[in-house]
């Protein structure tokens, strides 16, 4: 099995990429995934440039753009299916949601 592909599109001088990279690599070491870091200027297809170029940074997973600007490293974890779910103080899981 392999493991989850997520994608950093980033540039040189960009404080809020870096501060991405960090969450990425604390996510990543909650729970592996292969991350891949693209240089949006240099590295970059033409298509990713034109679609990313004022949102760096960008985090796909998958190929699918999931987050821009900032990482949520909770939600990325949800979005790959490692996070457990909320259990009451009991240790039972939580009542199913009807709504």
């Amino acid at each position: 099995m392999s493991l989850p592909r997520v994608t950093l599109f980033t540039r040189d001088r960009c404080c809020l990429c870096h501060d991405a990279r960090l969450a990425l690599d604390r996510a990543r070491a909650a729970s592996p995934f292969d991350l891949a870091i693209v240089d949006l200027d240099r590295d970059a297809p033409a298509e990713k440039l034109a679609a990313y170029d004022a949102e760096v940074p960008v985090v796909e997973l998958e190929g699918r753009k999931v987050m821009k600007y900032r990482v949520d490293e909770a939600r990325l974890l949800r979005l790959l299916g490692l996070t457990a779910p909320p259990r009451r103080d009991d240790g039972s899981p939580p009542p199913a949601s009807t709504g």
